[in-house]
Formats: structure tokens, C-alpha cells, sequence
């Protein structure tokens, strides 16, 4: 059965990734929710999707420095207790983003914290950069990891994952055909699609039958999938 998973909380109702948003997500029903992660200069895990809050860039600020509506990902994880959770660790070399932490802290703090807090067995971890996957995958064999997809080819994408022991790729929706479906089952690959907001496209995910959908509009997915 596909799951549901409301992108950075229910934010058509509250202020994304925020701690509201992911309890109106849960108190809408949802089976996960997905979330970005980032670590701070002084080494606080937070959540936030962009890199920089005004002239502020997260992972050169003391925790101190941000708002304060911006929640620790402890906040966020106690609050979610009884769903999934996607954590999204942002972290890739890219022009859209200021930093990049090649050597795998980042990745491997936000692993350990999961555990210490005992929720490595309710997430998935994803990340658009490969090689940050593949830190987390050699660093705890178990915990679920996906590849998420951009301007990647989903077939070849999907090789490169199995061949690293990972457990899904997360391509952005209209990249998934029967044909990729059907790799993936070969591949023992979970396949998480993001962001599906059109009626339509929630239905024609769900009858492809990926794994989960996120989306902006959890209510309305619900609906139609449940």
C-alpha cells in the first residue's frame, strides 16, 4: 500500500518545518512526514529547508543566532512519535548552497542521534548527494537510506543505488514509469516520490505503486489512496 507523507509538515495550515506543521500533519492522518536537517556552526542539528535564514547561513551561525521558531531536530522527532519520518540531510556541493561537509560528519552525527534518541528504526534517511548516501550506508548497514533524484536518469540511478546496498531512490514523480517500476522490483528498491499535488498524479502514483508520496496536500491524498 502506498504511505502518505506531508512535505515539511502540513504547511498549508502552518509554517513549514516548523514544529506545528508536523503535529498537523500527524493529527491529519498522515503515515510519515518528511523533514530537511541541517547542523549548525556550533554543531546543533536543526531543521530548515534553505541554507540561509536572510543573511544568516546555518552552518556558520551559533543555534543562538536563528529563530527561534526554527526547531531542533529533537523538537521535531519527540512530536512525531507514532510515524515515519523522512530526514532529509542537506548536504550536497552545489551552487544553491554556501557549505558542503565532504568528510561525512555531518551525516554520521545526525545516524548517532537518531539512535541515541531511539528512532533509527521508524526514518529513512535521504539526500541528494550520493556520496553523503553512501557515508550513511557504510556507517550503519541497516537504517534505510534513499537517493533522492535530480536531473539524474532514474534507470542508471537505480543500478548505482543497488550496487550500494541502498534501500530506495526518491525521484521527483513524472520520472517514474511502469518500466522503472518494474526495475525497481528487480533491484529490491523502494521507490518514494516527491512533490505530488495534483489529484491526478496521487492516483496514478498509487496505481503504479510506489512506496510513498510526498506531498503538499496530505488531506487530499489520503482521500484518494486510503
Amino acid at each position: 500500500m502506498t504511505e502518505i507523507y506531508a512535505h515539511r509538515g502540513f504547511h498549508a495550515v502552518e509554517r513549514e518545518n516548523t514544529v506545528p506543521a508536523f503535529i498537523a500533519a500527524k493529527e491529519a492522518g498522515v503515515n510519515g512526514v518528511e523533514l530537511d536537517v541541517r547542523r549548525t556552526g556550533d554543531g546543533q542539528l536543526v531543521v530548515h529547508h534553505d541554507p540561509t535564514i536572510g543573511d544568516v547561513v546555518i552552518a556558520e551561525a551559533p543555534r543562538r543566532d536563528l529563530p527561534a521558531d526554527v526547531p531542533s531536530l529533537l523538537e521535531v522527532m519527540e512530536v512525531c512519535r507514532g510515524i515515519r519520518v523522512n530526514v532529509e540531510i542537506k548536504n550536497i556541493e552545489h551552487s544553491s548552497e554556501p557549505t558542503y561537509e565532504p568528510t561525512g560528519a555531518f551525516a554520521r552525527q545526525v545516524i548517532t542521534f537518531l539512535h541515541d534518541i531511539n528512532w533509527a528504526d521508524s526514518v529513512i534517511i535521504s539526500c541528494f548527494d550520493l556520496a553523503t548516501c553512501a557515508v550513511v550506508r557504510s556507517f550503519d548497514p541497516v537504517i534505510p537510506v534513499g537517493w533522492l533524484l535530480w536531473g539524474v536518469e532514474l534507470s542508471g540511478a537505480m543500478t548505482r543505488a543497488h550496487v550500494l546496498d541502498l534501500d530506495a531512490v526518491h525521484p521527483f514523480f513524472t520520472a517514474v514509469t511502469p518500466e522503472t517500476m518494474v526495475l525497481a522490483k528487480e533491484l529490491e528498491l523502494d521507490v518514494n516520490v516527491w512533490t505530488v499535488n495534483n489529484p491526478m498524479d496521487i492516483k496514478a502514483m498509487a496505481e503504479l505503486g510506489v512506496s510513498s508520496i510526498i506531498t503538499d496536500d496530505p488531506v487530499t491524498a489520503l482521500l484518494l489512496v486510503g
